[in-house]
């Protein structure tokens, strides 16, 4: 757990902005550890940000993960933290 599923680009010679790039993967992980542990930390959240930023280039099985995610956040059945992993809660 713990797995860093994004990269986060910001040059300050441009317009400062800021890119999201989801990792190869990351939602397969992220799907995983917030199943396994029960919890949406900080850095799941900007993950899951990061793929709906990216929505065009997801697979569908991926957008299913996705909208399981949230539908389960919605409901209830995991929690929202606002650590940044699960490992600081430990």
């Amino acid at each position: 757990m713990g797995t860093f599923i994004l990269i986060i680009l910001f040059n300050p010679d441009a317009d400062m902005s800021v890119q999201l790039c989801l990792l190869r993967y990351a939602l397969a992980e992220l799907f995983a550890d917030v199943s396994q542990s029960g919890v949406v930390t900080l850095a799941d959240r900007y993950g899951l940000m990061a793929a709906v930023f990216e929505e065009d280039q997801l697979t569908d099985d991926e957008k299913c993960s996705v909208n399981r995610l949230l539908r389960s956040a919605s409901k209830g059945r995991v929690q929202i933290v606002n650590e940044l992993s699960t490992l600081e809660s430990q």
